[in-house]
């Protein structure tokens, strides 16, 4: 079996082929990046992010992030493996909430002791080739420097096999109730939207690492010392205090300093279970996140704010995009250029976002309708303000302006084949209008989603939408005025702003 296991990681083939893929969900992605002093970036590693989303029978959606390091084999393994340890008949709906809980926690074990088994080989070619080793000394002969140097090297490519390993989140809906199950650093939003038009932002659990309370705790009891590990806040190279994979944490934890004194397994990849939630007239979305996403937005503007900014770029986007792959994407994509913007603007900040790590960001709608691209508010879509930080490039005091994103007025849903659902309960009655305010900590760090300079340009607007005119038309956010002026007089075709520039 291990065998089997060992050649289907090494091919591209796939235990969940046949599985349908969830078409209520989209997953954006940005490969990790480290920036040089002139701004421009580059990528240090392959990504090691992965994801999933399907459909299973009985009314079941599985999904998950898969934050590996030290190699992408771990977050791939685990994404296949968890699949079809849920999702190939294990599941129905008369289990009961102990029931699933118990599935998870058995499957994600499963998934531990699985990977553990394709790299036995390497694992013991590796402690057999170690003992050949010989110590350093100038008598050695050259036959014997020569082989010390071919063992080397193939303990080296054995290394890189058998390191790595990965944190998730894994979301789980059956019978329309929602299970959360977290090793690790990555993050579950859930948010309800409300009649008013407000978003309420829930973090479903916390994140396992050395800052964790209740995991140094646990430490404490298995004997490790958790001032030490608090005040080091890394674990062998990452911040998190649950983990799949890593042989090195696992099995050779005796050797690490901080967990020496440990009595048994410190790390462990047993997972955190939160759940059930009934999702019964829930409208709204859920967000999981890796690590890679949530630091590069926390290291720009502060971790106090960063779920309420997140859920709000969610909203604005989703305001705007027809298909959810799009909107997942561009929310990772501004995380991308506000952490960028915050490093070359050299202010408080700067010195926190020198890099990142990759980052995803998947989205599963619930009874929330997507924009109709083609709408525009005098065809029936409607105006939903959503405030964002704006920094003047003058001043250091922060302000907002207020972004008017058109929406659909009607949605429709077809359960489990549609993208777009209906928007009762959360479609707000005229008059009323959902905002969600992104807050920044960072009162000198500009947002990519606004304009430097003094915003001349922009028209001043009221706290209502701008009513259309008799022809349909509402007047422009922008007053190009001048600028037709100055182009008029440059041409000395004697074409004016009459001949077919500007409004008409």
């Amino acid at each position: 079996m291990a065998a089997q296991r060992r050649n289907l990681m090494q091919s591209h083939q796939s235990w969940t082929d046949d599985l349908p893929l969830c078409q209520m969900c989209g997953v954006g992605t940005a490969p990790n990046c480290v920036y040089g002093p002139d701004g421009k970036g580059t990528q240090s590693h392959t990504n090691e992010d992965g994801h999933l989303g399907f459909r299973g029978e009985d009314g079941c959606f599985l999904y998950g992030v898969f934050n590996g390091y030290d190699g992408s084999r771990v977050a791939n393994f685990a994404s296949q493996c968890l699949t079809a340890e849920l999702l190939l008949g294990q599941l129905n709906s008369s289990h009961t909430d102990n029931d699933i809980r118990r599935i998870l926690t058995q499957a994600f074990d499963v998934v531990e002791k699985s990977y553990f088994e394709t790299i036995d080989d390497a694992l013991a070619e590796k402690a057999h080739l170690s003992n050949y080793l010989l110590p350093h000394n100038e008598n050695v002969s050259f036959h014997h420097s020569s082989q010390n140097q071919k063992v080397q090297e193939r303990l080296k490519e054995l290394e890189q096999e058998v390191s790595g390993g990965a944190m998730a989140v894994v979301a789980l809906i059956l019978n329309n109730k929602l299970y959360i199950a977290n090793v690790g650093t990555n993050r579950a939003l859930l948010c309800k939207s409300s009649s008013d038009g407000q978003n309420q932002v829930l973090q479903i659990g916390r994140p396992h690492s050395t800052d964790n309370d209740e995991e140094l705790q646990r430490l404490a009891a298995l004997g490790v010392d958790s001032a030490r590990v608090r005040q080091a806040g890394q674990i062998a190279g990452q911040s998190s205090t649950r983990r799949l994979g890593d042989y090195r944490v696992k099995f050779n934890y005796n050797e690490i300093d901080l967990l020496s004194a440990a009595k048994t397994r410190p790390v462990i990849a047993e997972p955190e279970i939160h759940g059930s939630q009934s999702l019964d007239s829930v409208t709204g979305f859920l967000l999981l996140m890796s690590e890679g996403l949530i630091n590069a937005l926390e290291s720009a503007h502060g971790p106090e704010q960063a779920n309420q900014e997140i859920v709000a770029m969610v909203a604005a986007e989703l305001a705007q995009q027809t298909t959810l792959e799009a909107a997942a994407q561009s929310v990772v994509d501004r995380v991308k250029r506000l952490h960028h913007d915050v490093y070359v603007s050299g202010r408080q900040r700067a010195t926190f976002c020198s890099r990142h790590e990759d980052m995803t960001l998947l989205i599963r709608t619930l009874n929330y309708a997507l924009a109709d691209g083609a709408l525009t508010p005098t065809q029936g879509g409607r105006i939903y303000p959503v405030s964002v930080p704006y920094s003047n490039s003058q001043s250091t005091s922060k302000t907002s302006v207020t972004l008017s994103l058109v929406m659909p007025s009607q949605g429709t849903l077809t359960n489990g084949t549609n993208t777009a659902s209906t928007l009762e309960e959360g479609t707000p009655t005229p008059g009323q209008s959902p905002t969600a305010t992104l807050q920044s900590t960072n009162t000198q760090t500009q947002s990519s989603s606004s304009s430097s300079g003094d915003g001349s340009l922009f028209r001043q607007r009221g706290s209502q939408a701008a009513q259309p005119d008799e022809t349909g038309r509402v007047p422009p956010y922008v007053d190009f005025s001048q600028f037709y002026r100055l182009w008029g007089s440059d041409h000395s075709d004697g074409q004016s702003t009459q001949g077919g520039l500007g409004p008409q």
